[in-house]
């Protein structure tokens, strides 16, 4: 199977933001989404995965800072 290469916009999320990566497998951009938070030392980086306005896919979000 071919992977397509992702561009995950880590570096505009800010605490408490996420985004959504549409994809069928969901394991493999799971990883590899969290795989490149780490380049950017995104320790709190998580991932869902889940369905969004009908598609399948990852939702990559910051966990929003404790009050």
């Amino acid at each position: 199977m071919t992977l397509l290469r992702v561009r995950y916009p880590w570096k505009s999320v800010d605490k408490g933001q996420g985004f959504f990566i549409p994809c069928l497998d969901t394991e493999t951009v799971k990883a590899d989404g969290l795989q490149e938070a780490l380049r950017y030392r995104l320790f709190d980086a998580r991932a869902q995965v889940g369905i969004m306005q009908e598609r399948l896919g990852v939702w990559f979000y910051r966990v929003p800072p404790r009050p």
